[in-house]
């Protein structure tokens, strides 16, 4: 009997039920008793050699673990790749208690052969390490996900020698790792850039989170009868499925995009729905001139106002992406979350998926530049480049920086071979990848094989499409009756009046909370800034009160969504003081925290319902 297996089992038993399963049951992945060999180092411990390769350090595993591990730079998750024995992460651990860590280990059996030969159990205390074991490494990305809302940079600790032993494993791992730090990048780039273009739409579209029906209302209606959904996106393979559309459109729901609209319009198919969640101007400019009466608009609150102005046959929500939006909707009712891979292709496949109709029809999702190709031809992209076009500035520039300015590559295509595409697309298929595995109850059909290939999105005959039985009469029925249930839930009289309170009292509550936390962070601001150092524990006690007090406030998210980070608060405090560096922060905390109040605030008591009147008429 192995005492200290037995020991590190019971444990993990306790706290990682799921890892317990994988261990007892581990595949051997063809290793044998030769290819993982544990000896003594000189100090004692315990080592590992695994196909021949010293794993750690035969001299001292627990020094050179220490060195690998004790200082991880960075604030986010650390992520251990190849565990070994544990000694990198047991120092990463001991050395950021309050960092997330995720050990990741390309054969379980390696992770069995520690826990057999250390006593990991102050390691594995409290649960806090996510472990990412074998299979792909696509499971990394459930673990990040799991960690999204920590924020901070990521730290890699790396094992050198298993990582050369499984090289390619590992290096896909890293892709995903890198893939998923560029999101973040991405993410607060666009933040910093449009988020206060995003709080001055969702002022002016407040009364949509009041007046309109969400998603959820809609999910599962294609269920019963197995319905298929056509998801039109807007790559430059719709081109070639041009002539095949209003056969397609008989035979299953169509689910188009903004950028897609105008072509299916243009082609003689009004989308069932058209997804819309991009909040800047030129966005909406892609239904310029495509007006759609007969189709649903599927919209997140934030969306530029005008988009509800559009004829629309009638229009849902999904879940805002934004405190202010969430805030609203938490106090009225769930709309029903919509995926947000950055791209409004992520976000209608998702809401494809929701329709519950178990298989979609996918065109036009290239994630590529098939025969360097951007859109597909007439998209609003080649319509603004060719009007502006000038003798030093002609259209062919604004091709060449779409393909170069995403830092292109190549990379598979769905057919086979190889395709153009960039950084910022292939992080969209990354999404999806992780999609098809979260859902792999959803059967996906790519109707080109030209677009960077994915897993779990194969390319599917369109002659197989063509063979399915056309069923718009019964399509047109289904959505007619489903509309009507969902008009006599959310529009009932009695309905209408108990949401048009709470919103009251929804509205009331997130002005008065962001008055008192103005004036909550200017006086501390004004407080940290005069104090005097014989002022230090007074200060303390006092600021000590105030976050607090933030913490407790139910607007601080609403407040907080356009904080600066930290680090460039910090940038221009150069003491070394301990105390006078906490009392020039915190001023400068309070500072910006009054400042994007105070924002907020005159947004929403300047903008007023604008659009409302009329608007909901005609889509309600």
């Amino acid at each position: 009997m192995n005492s200290i297996w037995d020991a590190n089992l019971r444990l993990i038993e306790a706290q990682y039920p799921g890892l317990a399963d994988l261990l007892l049951h581990a595949p051997d992945d063809g290793l044998g008793e030769a290819d993982l060999r544990i000896e003594s180092a000189a100090t004692g411990d315990p080592t590992l050699r695994f196909r021949g390769i010293h794993v750690h350090s035969p001299r001292d595993p627990v020094r050179e673990g220490r060195r690998l591990g004790e200082n991880p730079e960075g604030d986010g998750p650390v992520i251990v790749l190849g565990f070994g024995l544990g000694y990198a992460a047991e120092a990463a651990a001991a050395a950021a208690p309050n960092r997330p860590l995720i050990v990741v280990e390309r054969h379980p059996l390696i992770l069995k052969k520690a826990l057999e030969n250390r006593d990991l159990r102050a390691f594995l205390t409290g649960g806090k390490v996510l472990f990412v074991l074998g299979g792909s490494g696509e499971a990394i990305n459930g673990a990040l996900r799991l960690l999204e809302n920590r924020g901070g940079t990521l730290t890699l600790v790396r094992n050198r020698a298993l990582l050369q032993v499984d090289e390619e494993w590992y290096a896909a791992v890293e892709g995903r790792i890198k893939s998923w730090s560029s999101r973040e990048e991405v993410n607060m780039a666009t933040l910093k850039r449009f988020g206060k273009r995003w709080v001055r739409n969702l002022a002016v579209n407040r009364w949509a989170i009041r007046d309109l029906p969400g998603v959820s209302r809609l999910a599962g209606c294609l269920a019963h009868l197995r319905i298929p959904v056509l998801l039109a996106a807007a790559g430059p393979s719709l081109d070639s499925l041009a002539p095949l559309l209003p056969a397609l459109a008989e035979r299953a729901v169509i689910v188009a995009v903004d950028t897609s609209q105008r072509f299916l319009l243009a082609h003689g198919v009004d989308p069932d729905f058209t997804v819309v969640v991009d909040p800047q101007y030129w966005n909406a400019r892609h239904l310029d001139r495509a007006p759609a009466p007969k189709t649903c608009l599927i919209a997140e609150s934030a969306v530029y106002p005008p988009v509800f102005r559009e004829p629309w046959a009638r229009a849902f929500l999904c879940t805002s992406l934004f405190p202010l939006g969430r805030f609203i909707e938490d106090r009225l009712e769930s709309k029903g979350s919509l995926g947000a891979g950055g791209s409004v292709a992520t976000t209608a496949w998702d809401f494809a998926r929701i329709l519950g109709g178990g298989n979609i029809w996918i065109a036009g999702l290239d994630l590529a530049f098939p025969g360097l190709k951007t859109h597909f031809q007439g998209a609003l992209f080649e319509t603004r480049s060719l009007s502006e076009s000038r003798r030093f500035n002609p259209a062919e520039t604004w091709s060449v920086r779409a393909l170069r300015d995403g830092y292109p590559f190549r990379a598979p295509s769905a057919g086979g071979g190889t395709v153009l595409t960039d950084k910022r697309l292939s992080l969209y298929a990354s999404w999806f990848e992780h999609q098809a595995r979260l859902y792999p109850e959803t059967k996906n059909h790519r109707l080109s094989p030209e677009g960077l290939a994915i897993p779990g999105f194969p390319v599917g005959a369109v002659e197989v499409f063509l063979a399915l039985p056309p069923r718009r009469a019964e399509i047109n029925l289904l959505l007619s009756e489903t509309f009507a249930r969902i008009d006599t839930e959310f529009n009932s009289p009695a309905e209408q009046e108990t949401r048009a309170a709470r919103y009251n009292t929804a509205w009331e509550t997130l002005l008065r909370g962001l008055e008192t936390l103005k004036t909550l962070s200017r006086e501390s601001a004004e407080l940290a800034e005069k104090a005097l150092p014989k002022d230090q524990d007074r200060l303390l006690a006092r600021l000590e009160t105030v976050n607090r007090r933030i913490r407790e406030s139910e607007v601080k998210d609403v407040a907080g969504f356009l904080f600066p980070p930290i680090a460039e608060l910090e940038t221009d405090i150069h003491t070394t003081d301990p105390y006078t560096r906490y009392r020039e922060l915190s001023a400068k905390l309070y500072r910006s925290l009054a400042e994007t109040t105070e924002y907020h605030l005159n947004i929403l008591n300047v903008l007023a319902d604008t659009y409302s009147t009329g608007v909901i008429k005609r889509l309600t």
